[in-house]
């Protein structure tokens, strides 16, 4: 071991006792505090801090006048909080900013509460999750309203009144309304006589919002969560839906309302007596966040005015609910294409809900419309029926007229287009039926992912008719099909290919290079995997729409002989070739392009002689 130098250690102790006896003798003194004209975090907390000396106490009160003014006094205040509750929704309001601290909808949980068989109710938001900011500029600057302290002037069970007054006989009164039922929360922001203290400059609205996981499938929701508004020019615009990328947008003209639309909830605000101005709106999508479906954010300006009507909606997604809030707000019920939309607005959901007064069950609730809208298209299926037996019986001729003329295709249909117009059969008459049902299938395929009257409603095995019912799954996502098998869904596809199986035996091949009746079992099968995740009511309302339509046909072919079709068809061809021959237009113009066809699909034949002649 190094042994240390004598005389460095001495030093070092020399050096020590020195440095030791220089601060014991000559302290460092403290400098007199520097005027400042900002707000340090230490001035705005405080009120949270130990108490201070008269100096940082004065200190702390300028910094807070110089930041907020006239409004100085309400930076320091309590906490105390109103609960307003009607009989769908609990508001709770802060005095800290008179602002909504959190809403409740008592008689709706989210998805994991509602499995889990807990009590608790579904809050939409609350103040972890959502904050809005009204900002108003003032002499010393901008001036949130939530960072002030107001006065609880009054307040019951539906409506609360908080109140700011300045020493000069200024103030600013904001009042919250709820009626006796309904989502809708009424809200007034008056500003008495402060010309003097707040600027007429645009009020500056911003309110984020964490939009929360409500429901099961975390993908699915993502892509249902929006942003939508609509302008006071009439354009209603929706950004957000089936995306789970980030957007930024603006509005191009001023805004009456605007909402933060989930799968079956909604958030908005609407102004009653003036519109936004300079929305902007940004979405994003938290990636390792499974408990927020996305991060939202409107910015927007209202202009200053002493009294301000606003409202704001906390409720579900439901055209009865919505219909009353704000012109058009029914718009953020999503119910499809434009094509769809009147046939999902106007008979669907009116439909629905009023068999929900005489259905507890709404697996029963939901074969009932299936057996009401059958009986009501009827009708075409039996013209289809018709036609498809016509079809049947010239079924022996058209293969006489294939084997006759061979390969050349338009041949084969001039010769097949003449027969049925000796016989007066339109090939697509059976067609033409099962078209015109074609809106329902996609009226209801955009609609049941969308009705919140399913939510959380069972039937047989499935817990949720608004989710997948998954009796099979497993924990890992397999390509295509995900981690989870829905039983509805399997029982949809086995009907679709018995009634295709069934379609095919009374439904004759027709001429053509691809084989119909061989595609036709693709479709199925495709479905399968776009519906395995989609909600099981849409599911069991295709199942019970393919099981009615089969027994719907078992029933008409009882009621068509067509034995008496045949003879028809007979006397149809003997009036044809005893009657001048009388073409109508499109029959003239069909004849043209086959013959056009057949033209040349000559020459070019004839030009592929005259290659093979050269070489």
């Amino acid at each position: 071991m190094e042994k240390f130098d004598k005389n460095y250690i001495i030093g070092f102790v020399l050096l020590f006792l020195m440095y030791g006896g220089y601060m014991y003798f000559y302290p460092p003194t403290t400098p007199e505090p520097v005027a400042e004209t900002a707000v340090t975090e230490q001035a705005l907390e405080a009120s949270a801090q130990a108490p201070l000396t008269p100096a940082q106490a004065a200190f702390d009160t300028a910094a807070i006048k110089a930041k907020f003014g006239d409004f100085s006094g309400a930076v320091i205040g309590e906490d105390k909080e109103i609960v307003l509750e009607n009989k769908d929704l609990l508001v709770t309001l802060s005095s800290k900013g008179g602002a909504i601290k959190r809403v409740e909808l008592k008689d709706h949980k989210t998805y994991d509460s509602f499995i889990n068989n807990e009590e608790s109710a579904l809050v939409l938001i609350d103040e972890n999750s959502s904050k809005l900011d009204l900002e108003v500029q003032t002499a010393t600057g901008p001036l949130n309203l939530t960072d002030l302290y107001f006065q609880v002037n009054s307040s019951d069970s539906k409506s609360a009144v908080f109140n700011l007054t300045l020493a000069n006989g200024e103030s600013i009164e904001q009042t919250y309304t709820l009626a006796d039922e309904g989502f809708a929360l009424d809200y007034d922001l008056n500003f008495n006589g402060t010309s003097r203290s707040i600027q007429n400059q645009p009020i500056n609205v911003k309110w984020e919002n964490k939009l929360k996981k409500l429901e099961n499938d975390l993908e699915e929701n993502r892509k249902a969560a929006q942003i939508n508004f609509y302008e006071t020019d009439g354009d209603f615009e929706d950004y957000g839906l089936g995306s789970t990328g980030d957007i930024e947008e603006t509005a191009e003209d001023n805004v009456n309302w605007f909402t933060f639309k989930q799968k079956y909830f909604t958030t908005g605000l609407i102004s009653k007596n003036q519109a936004f101005q300079n929305l902007a709106l940004v979405l994003n999508t938290p990636q390792n966040d499974t408990t927020v479906v996305k991060d939202a954010i409107v910015t927007a300006q209202l202009p200053m005015q002493s009294a301000n009507s606003l409202k704001f909606y906390f409720g579900p997604n439901e055209m009865k609910e919505l219909k009353d809030v704000a012109p058009d707000f029914h718009k953020n019920l999503y119910l499809g294409y434009d094509i769809v939309k009147p046939i999902n607005r106007f008979v669907f959901v009116p439909l629905f809900n009023w068999l929900e007064k005489f259905f507890s069950n709404y697996g029963f609730l939901i074969i009932a419309v299936v057996l009401l809208i059958k009986t009501t298209l009827t009708p075409l299926l039996y013209k289809s029926y018709v036609s498809s037996a016509k079809m049947r019986i010239l079924a022996p001729e058209i293969a006489e007229i294939k084997e006759k003329v061979g390969d050349d295709q338009v041949k084969q249909q001039q010769e097949t287009m003449n027969l049925y117009k000796q016989v007066g059969v339109s090939p697509l008459s059976g067609c033409v039926p099962m078209l015109l049902q074609m809106p329902i299938l996609m009226s209801v395929f955009f609609l049941f992912p969308n009705m919140e009257m399913f939510r959380q409603k069972s039937f047989l095995w499935a817990s949720d008719l608004s989710t997948y019912d998954a009796p099979i799954s497993w924990g890992f996502d397999l390509p295509v099909i995900g981690n989870h098998l829905s039983l509805f869904v399997v029982l949809m596809t086995l009907s679709s290919l018995a009634f295709t199986y069934y379609n095919n035996q009374i439904t004759p091949s027709q001429p053509g290079p691809i084989d119909m009746k061989k595609l036709s079992y693709i479709f199925p099968l495709v479905f399968f995997f776009v519906l395995n995740s989609f909600p099981a009511a849409l599911s069991f309302y295709y199942l019970v729409s393919n099981l009615v339509t089969i027994a719907q046909q078992l029933i008409v072919r009882r009621f068509v002989d067509e034995d008496k079709i045949r003879k028809v068809l007979d006397e149809n061809k003997r009036n044809y070739a005893s009657k001048p021959k009388k073409k109508n237009k499109f029959s003239s113009y069909l004849e043209k392009q086959l013959q056009a066809q057949e033209e040349a699909n000559r020459q070019k034949a004839k030009e592929l002689k005259e290659k093979k002649k050269k070489r």
